[in-house]
């Protein structure tokens, strides 16, 4: 299995390196346009909403950067995001004895978003909502010895069936931000409007045993993490 992690910290490094050069201050007659950047870790729990498995969230981590217009004059701000995250789900199976017990996966994920920042309190506290695009990948298992058991609800799917999930979806974030000076908390949900099992359908995989024949699922993260702006 290859590893990713190097790859995607590179992106991020870049990517604040070519947004502090940009980074400027701009004024208009009696008020500044102020543009800035931020870096931000977070730990994040993620899951998939389906009918298709019993699923399990579980803790991952994510890492981001992003370009901030400060406007003053106007009861919000807005920003470009880009989040690079590693995260962990577990499916219910059943192992060689037939006996039950959650499998592990990892998917590690790109999302870039363009995001309104509502001023509840000024600039310290704000209401986040906007868009994303998201490109990720399999869903991986975190341990190949698994790959043969059979998902729970089913009665020849196996846990290597599924890892060929959809890799471009559409979200929506919405979070809180607050916070002084350079330091601030973020808390954020993101839901994926997207079905990012729908690549499945496109496989002929045995759903012998099974309510549903098709295959259809809505990711749901959860990120809290701290952001240092400049």
């Amino acid at each position: 299995m290859k590893k990713r992690k190097p790859h995607f910290l590179l992106v991020v490094l870049s990517l604040c390196f070519v947004t502090s050069v940009f980074a400027q201050r701009r004024h208009h007659g009696n008020y500044r346009i102020q543009n800035g950047f931020g870096i931000m870790g977070a730990l994040t729990q993620f899951d998939i909403l389906t009918d298709n498995f019993e699923t399990k969230s579980s803790n991952g981590w994510m890492v981001g950067a992003s370009a901030t217009v400060d406007i003053p004059h106007k009861w919000y701000n807005v920003s470009y995001l880009i989040q690079l995250s590693e995260n962990h789900i577990d499916i219910s199976a059943n192992n060689l004895l037939s006996q039950s017990e959650f499998v592990e996966y990892k998917m590690f994920a790109a999302q870039i978003a363009l995001m309104m920042h509502i001023k509840l309190v000024s600039s310290y506290v704000t209401l986040d909502v906007g868009p994303m695009l998201q490109y990720n990948d399999k869903l991986n298992l975190k341990d190949d010895d698994q790959e043969d058991y059979v998902l729970t609800n089913y009665t020849n799917l196996t846990a290597k069936d599924i890892s060929d999930i959809s890799k471009f979806n559409v979200d929506g974030a919405v979070g809180i931000t607050a916070g002084y000076a350079f330091i601030k908390l973020r808390a954020q949900y993101i839901y994926g409007f997207t079905n990012i099992l729908g690549k499945l359908n496109d496989k002929d995989l045995n759903t012998t045993g099974a309510s549903e024949s098709k295959f259809k699922g809505n990711q749901s993260m959860l990120v809290f993490g701290v952001m240092l702006t400049f």
